[in-house]
């Protein structure tokens, strides 16, 4: 350790980012024996706005890693006939019980729950190491490989040294921004407003999303509520403002009307959390010493929950 310096660590790979990306890929090399360190600039995994949808193919990836017994005893819903409620039918889309692979269904599972569960089959290896509340700020170059993260914690900065860095920050990576890397915007034309309202025992049960003619509201069931993703027109969450709080409220009514009395729980604009959609992707994922993956490396809609699967694929591909 330099005595005149940050704390240094040294390992053979960091990862910044403790997403379901970086998560699964630090679990991956502890259980192979390789020395890693996630750095995670959160105390928890706990933000609403986060994907929950798990594909049978990122199932079959948890059966095949051993995983999938312990995955099922966590709390989560599971669909087999894929659908959308149009106005007042229901269309199915998809039955997946005739897929190839031991798990036939969509897995639902609020992302905190996820990465806890990756999170505690990674501590099970003396090769993992977390650490929350670290933000990396900086990459630490020689010529031009990179070797290393500086980041802030509670106790003050740290660096970490390490044979490979792997950005897994997210869809605004600071990794990816530090290293240079060059980013092709593809454009949405969406953005989604996110809220919560409360769920009763006697509400439909969990569809695809709920249509009727120029709006889509998606809803996913938290037991104790819904988690809602309204999809409105890129840009257009300060016109909807402008309309008033009662026009919106009236616009969720109109997609799914067994909401009708619990939409004056939405008491102002506070909890209506606008997440403003970014589709791109790295034309380079990588430099020498570094490589990028998930959101860091492609963002994605959240159309379909796609996301948090091709995270989960981009880290066992690594």
């Amino acid at each position: 350790m330099p005595l005149d310096g940050p704390p240094q660590i040294e390992t053979r790979c960091c990862i910044a980012g403790g997403g379901p990306a970086g998560m699964m890929l630090g679990f991956l090399l502890a259980r192979a024996g390789v020395p890693v360190v996630v750095l995670e600039k959160h105390a928890d995994f706990f933000r609403d706005f986060r994907g929950d949808t798990i594909h049978p193919s990122t199932l079959e990836v948890i059966y095949e890693l051993g995983l999938i017994e312990a995955f099922l005893k966590r709390p989560h819903q599971e669909i087999r006939e894929v659908g959308g409620q149009i106005g007042e039918e229901f269309i199915p889309l998809a039955d997946l019980t005739h897929l190839p692979t031991h798990c036939k269904f969509l897995g639902f599972m609020p992302q905190w729950d996820f990465l806890d569960f990756i999170k505690d089959e990674a501590a099970r290896y003396p090769a993992f190491q977390l650490q929350m509340e670290a933000e990396v700020t900086e990459l630490i170059e020689e010529g031009n490989t990179v070797v290393g993260v500086r980041a802030k914690t509670p106790d003050g900065d740290t660096e970490v040294r390490a044979t490979l860095v792997v950005g897994a920050d997210g869809r605004r990576s600071i990794v990816r921004e530090r290293a240079g890397l060059e980013i092709e915007s593809l454009g949405a034309p969406i953005d989604v407003l996110w809220f919560r309202v409360s769920r009763k025992p006697s509400d439909p049960g969990q569809v695809l999303g709920r249509f009727v003619p120029g709006k889509i509201l998606v809803m996913l069931n938290r037991d104790q509520y819904w988690q809602c993703a309204f999809v409105i027109r890129k840009g257009a969450f300060d016109e909807i403002k402008q309309r008033g709080l009662e026009a919106f409220r009236a616009d969720v009514v109109s997609v799914a009307p067994f909401l009708k009395d619990r939409v004056y729980e939405l008491t102002g604009w506070e909890p209506i959390k606008l997440l403003t959609v970014l589709v791109d992707r790295l034309r380079k994922w990588y430099r020498p010493g570094l490589l990028c993956i998930g959101d860091a490396a492609h963002a994605m809609s959240p159309v379909g929950g796609v996301g948090i699967n091709l995270a989960i694929q981009d880290a066992v591909a690594a």
